[in-house]
């Protein structure tokens, strides 16, 4: 190759690596952000990553395009490895024209979504962009169009993961709404439809960038994302952890890190964190969880069983009892989909009292909201464990993976309650009479109750009718599950006797 050309390349390579220059980049750094190509470099294993379309130039002329360089069109593009599993990514780079998204701008990232589809590899999208190029008009919304069409056809395809470093406004967020997991770190990521100024303008409402759609604000009150980071290195290293679950070569075997017996009390009105038995039930103790800011009330996430991944749905007794409400239902049964989509199978722990009550719940549409859930356990066909803790009331004993929803295997611990509604509502309906024309109404109360609880609430009652396949001993529980997931590893299920396009969710 004769001198010339060789400088004319390594004089092109210079200028995307600049990206947009010098002082745009030492801005983007005085704001505490990495830049593209760092953030790839800090995601990827070392010299891993191979970029393309680093040539890619604009063709737009208006409005002063035609004099205007974008290096790399303002998004880095390419595929590498993350702990040695291949994966494809894209960066928009905020230092070149604010990474803005024009023509080609989209025409690279819809490209490099089509190799991770065509090559079945997990999808990494960092966004950082002040949204469409104003300047293409039309053909930047044509690209946002793109984007959306194939982060749908990826869906339950590949793994499709959005981190969120910078603004990402207006029709750009629906990009990593289409997708299964969002990242946000604080007080850098920025995720909203309609700005502080548009708002103020139209409403007359006075609101800060961070409240109107800040980290924190997209993962306690929206739900829109699913993890929270406090910096941009501690956000990839929970991409990296996440990805690790998703891996189909299995982890070695850990065992469990911590005495199960005493977690879950005997007491039915006494709280306890369900991630301390998860943590004591798991792989090493570890557990990541999904969405932890959101609907606290159950508790969803990923951890391992002898080196296996699993999903695992739990109600969380701490807060509102671990009833189910509106956002814990959206919460769990997309997490429920999301494994069922992608062969991990499902653990299911429940100790609920049934579906919150309220005027505002019923409103709120508690009830399409709760079929979700139904409809998400009803429709997977990946392994299904469920263990009853204490708790199993009404509908929400149903909603939480029981047989009748075609759990696998369930067990019981001795403390599970399984009835309609609590032993005290039941008594208090049942024997009202008995219980009023009593000489000691309280004492005659709790002797109902109990008779009660023993005749209905018993999980040996469930076991006794089959639907439940064993009562264990709290500390049984990992050995059962192992057992449980070694037998179903090669389930299948028989198909629909009638064919169909897909099922219609209660969106």
């Amino acid at each position: 190759m004769n001198t010339q050309k060789r400088q004319e390349l390594k004089i092109r390579r210079a200028e995307a690596e600049a990206m947009g220059g010098a002082a745009a980049v030492e801005k983007q750094k005085k704001g505490g952000k990495l830049t593209a190509r760092e953030r790839l470099a800090e995601l990827f294993d070392k010299d891993s990553f191979v970029e393309t379309g680093a040539h890619v130039r604009h063709r737009s002329t208006d409005f002063g395009l035609d004099k205007k360089v974008i290096p790399a069109d303002g998004v880095v593009t390419g595929f590498g490895a993350i702990a040695g599993r291949k994966v494809a990514a894209f960066a928009q780079d905020f230092t070149s024209s604010g990474g803005s998204l024009g023509e080609m701008h989209a025409a690279k990232i819809t490209k490099i979504m089509d190799f991770a589809l065509a090559a079945g590899i997990p999808l990494i999208g960092i966004n950082d962009s002040g949204g469409a190029r104003i300047q293409e008009g039309i053909k930047a919304l044509a690209g946002y169009g793109e984007i959306f069409l194939r982060n749908t056809r990826a869906s339950g395809v590949i793994p499709q993961i959005s981190v969120i470093l910078g603004p990402c406004a207006g029709g750009a967020v629906y990009s990593p709404a289409l997708t299964d997991f969002v990242f946000t770190v604080d007080k850098v990521s920025k995720m909203f439809i309609t700005g502080p100024e548009v708002i103020k303008t139209v409403l007359g409402e006075e609101i800060s960038m961070e409240d109107l759609g800040g980290a924190l604000v997209q993962n306690d009150t929206s739900g829109n994302a699913h993890f929270f980071a406090s910096t941009e290195k501690e956000c990839f290293a929970q991409v990296r952890e996440l990805l690790s679950y998703l891996s189909d070569v299995p982890a070695p075997s850990a065992g469990a890190s911590a005495e199960i017996s005493g977690i879950v009390p005997a007491d039915p009105k006494k709280p306890y964190d369900v991630r301390d038995l998860i943590a004591a039930v798991a792989d090493g103790g570890k557990f990541l969880e999904v969405q932890k800011h959101f609907a606290a009330n159950i508790v969803v996430g990923f951890a391992r069983l002898d080196g296996k991944s699993v999903g695992v749905i739990a109600n969380q007794p701490k807060v509102l009892a671990g009833v189910l409400d509106v956002d814990s239902s959206d919460k769990a049964a997309r997490f429920i989909r999301f494994c069922d989509a992608f062969g991990i199978p499902l653990v299911t722990l429940v100790d609920m009292p049934g579906y919150l009550p309220g005027v505002d719940q019923e409103h709120a549409g508690v009830i399409r909201h709760g079929a979700k859930m139904l409809y998400a356990y009803s429709e997977a066909t990946v392994a299904k464990l469920t263990v009853i803790l204490r708790k199993a009331y009404g509908g929400g004993y149903i909603a939480m993976c029981s047989r009748h929803l075609g759990a696998d295997f369930v067990f019981a611990y001795p403390t599970a309650e399984i009835a309609v509604m609590g032993p005290l509502g039941a008594a208090n309906i049942i024997f009202k009479k008995e219980i009023e024309s009593s000489a000691d109404p309280e004492k005659t109360r709790q002797e109902k109750m109990k008779e009660y609880a023993d005749k209905f609430a018993s999980p040996y009652v469930a076991a006794a009718l089959g639907y439940v396949d064993d009562v264990i001993y709290p500390e049984e529980t990992r050995e059962k599950l192992i057992a449980a997931l070694s037998t179903l590893k090669n389930k299948k299920t028989a198909p629909s006797p009638r064919p169909r396009k897909h099922g219609n969710i209660p969106l």
